[in-house]
């Protein structure tokens, strides 16, 4: 599957051509200026992870481009609402319908359900995305740096902040450490390759001794035993994204109340 990111993002720019064809630009930023003066409620992802023993970030995903259909029927009002009574610190929603079974249309779907921050798990290259993931209610926002250059990871950051949406930005690379400069509010290490879907949460662990931020560390994929976050967290991190560990099961919100029980 040889760099399976670079066909994403080439896909997600023509979606997002048709879709600005559908909703120009002029009107969904109108939309999002009419809902930010009504006033908004701010869920800080960031915050609730740090204040949290366990630090789940609990994601509704059922198809991966590596493994295909992970769980196919799944719908988010039977999935997402058990998560948050499972014990889950935030919630990721996928939003990629092509390669990852989502739509943005999850989010208003399960926002008014939970308390709980969501991110817009999505490939973002493009302020309009941000004001999509504004207008549907998310609380945060993933950046990734291996698809934008330092300074598009900047500008979209401030233009996050300024939509008072969190970003968690991520990185697979000592290289990609440098991204930090961009000021987000949440540092996630993936562990898993985005051109080769090789998956190793040494990873985390390797990164973390070479992360000099602030921002609240955030270890993603390939998690699957309480061990594992123990350790994680010993070495300093505080978020914990898991999809497939829970979407697999046929009951995703019990796999992860025990999962948390476990730890």
């Amino acid at each position: 599957m040889a760099d399976i990111l670079q066909e994403i993002v080439a896909h997600k720019r023509v979606e997002l051509e048709q879709q600005k064809a559908l909703v120009p630009p002029r009107e969904l930023y109108a939309r999002v200026e009419r809902l930010m003066a009504n006033g908004i409620q701010e869920r800080s992802m960031s915050r609730a992870l740090a204040d949290s023993p366990y630090g789940i970030i609990a994601e509704f995903k059922r198809k991966s481009p590596s493994k295909g259909w992970i769980h196919e029927d799944a719908k988010p009002m039977d999935v997402v609402p058990m998560y948050a009574a499972g014990g889950a610190s935030a919630l990721s929603i996928l939003t990629d319908r092509e390669y990852f079974g989502g739509t943005l249309d999850f989010i208003p779907q399960v926002r008014a359900s939970v308390d709980i921050p969501i991110l817009r798990k999505e490939f973002i290259v493009d302020e309009y995305q941000l004001f999509e993931a504004r207008n549907a209610g998310a609380d945060a926002v993933l950046l990734i740096a291996a698809d934008l250059s330092k300074e598009e990871c900047r500008t979209l950051t401030r233009t996050a902040h300024d939509l008072k949406l969190e970003v968690l930005l991520e990185m697979h690379s000592e290289q990609e450490l440098d991204y930090l400069e961009c000021d987000p509010d949440m540092a996630g290490i993936n562990n898993r390759n985005l051109g080769t879907f090789h998956t190793d949460v040494a990873n985390s662990f390797r990164l973390a001794e070479k992360m000099s931020t602030e921002a609240v560390k955030v270890s993603e994929s390939g998690i699957s035993n309480p061990d594992t976050v123990r350790l994680l967290r010993a070495a300093g991190f505080r978020g914990f994204l898991m999809g497939e560990c829970f979407m697999k099961e046929a009951d995703p919100g019990m796999a992860l109340k025990q999962f948390i029980a476990a730890i």
